[in-house]
């Protein structure tokens, strides 16, 4: 009984030393941004939006597919471009489903993933994941919302719908409509189904 107890304990001081690490964090100012590319399209519009935001408050971090060699080299031409060259961090976990995978594979293929993304997120601390559609979110916005719920990262949802989405929903985005902090759509028939969005018109992407 008395080593429950003092698993018990040990458990309360991690998660109260979480919480106050976390608020010191936040009054220093600092504000992580772990953004989640994906192949094709999806980077090219995670990258327009990196670029509206203002880069120098930023700490920036980027999770990429390890079969996605394309979106490591448009974030670092990105990141080269940027005027306050400050350091940012990519991360690297195996992707959830390849196209065309079937979905009763594709359940074991994203445990396995979701395995890699839990130091990810022990990491990088983000205060804010965005991301925009592709399945490489799934896992990794899953492990955050665990950490958040423990108070280990603020961990807050940022997700914008592909402007390609016009009149259904991404497998991605019906997944993590419920849990996101904001969700932004670019076509008005979206409303009807997912009334929680917010419609911003294609001025997005």
């Amino acid at each position: 009984m008395e080593y429950w107890l003092w698993v018990l304990l040990l458990i309360i001081f991690v998660l109260v030393f979480m919480r106050l690490k976390l608020k010191s964090n936040t009054k220093q100012g600092k504000k992580r941004i772990l953004a989640i590319a994906g192949s094709g399209g999806h980077t090219t519009e995670l990258i327009r939006l990196l670029s509206s935001l203002p880069s120098a408050t930023l700490e920036r971090h980027y999770a990429v597919a390890d079969t996605d060699r394309m979106s490591i080299k448009k974030i670092t031409e990105f990141e080269s471009k940027l005027s306050s060259k400050s350091k940012y961090f990519t991360y690297v976990i195996p992707r959830s489903r390849e196209v065309a995978q079937s979905w009763l594979s594709t359940v074991f293929t994203t445990l396995f993933s979701f395995v890699y993304c839990i130091p990810v997120i022990l990491k990088s601390k983000p205060d804010i994941l965005l991301c925009n559609g592709p399945g490489t979110c799934i896992p990794i916005c899953i492990a955050a919302l665990i950490f958040k719920f423990l108070g280990f990262c603020r961990g807050e949802i940022i997700f914008v719908e592909s402007i390609c989405r016009v009149t259904s929903m991404s497998m991605s985005g019906k997944i993590i409509y419920p849990f996101s902090t904001k969700f932004f759509i670019q076509w008005p028939h979206l409303l009807t189904s997912y009334p929680k969005a917010i419609y911003l018109g294609g001025r997005i992407c």
